[in-house]
């Protein structure tokens, strides 16, 4: 069972980094937790597409795409793949596509929001890096928890 961000932080306080970026949740899955798995990239979802069809053991995907809303990182298919492989959700900054179907899928999902243009296919960026988002640093390894209060990480 996951916990409440907001008894989490009450709990552990500044053990946490808590994420000041407002993210929409747009997944079927409110709360979801689990270790950080990173992707860096800027309008190209190769690398996404690529990691969310592994094992994902329960994992989180962080997706750094710079916060840019011009085109999608994530859709159904990739979204569907991920539930599929056993990930518990995807932050995006920036944005998704397929906001209907996403909302159907038993996996957590959070975004900046949603274009229905898709990225180009190129495969440029990288796979488990530390990315910072609104001034938090996501490493693989460490531990994110998410719900409709917002996200936390291990520092």
């Amino acid at each position: 069972m996951t916990i409440a961000t907001a008894d989490l932080y009450d709990e552990r306080g500044e053990e946490l980094d808590s994420v000041a970026r407002q993210f929409q949740d747009l997944g079927g899955r409110a709360a979801f937790d689990g270790p950080v798995r990173t992707v860096r990239c800027h309008r190209d979802n190769a690398l996404v597409k690529s990691v969310l069809s592994s094992p994902g053991h329960g994992a989180v995907l962080v997706v750094d795409g710079g916060g840019s809303l011009e085109s999608a990182l994530v859709g159904d298919l990739i979204a569907a793949s991920a539930v599929e492989n056993g990930w518990a959700g995807i932050i995006v900054n920036g944005a998704i596509r397929d906001r209907e179907a996403l909302a159907r899928l038993d996996l957590g999902i959070k975004a900046l929001g949603s274009n229905p243009r898709k990225s180009a296919k190129a495969g440029v960026g990288e796979v488990d890096v530390p990315v910072t988002i609104a001034g938090v640093v996501f490493a693989p390894g460490l531990h994110v928890w998410a719900d409709a209060d917002g996200i936390l990480v291990e520092r």
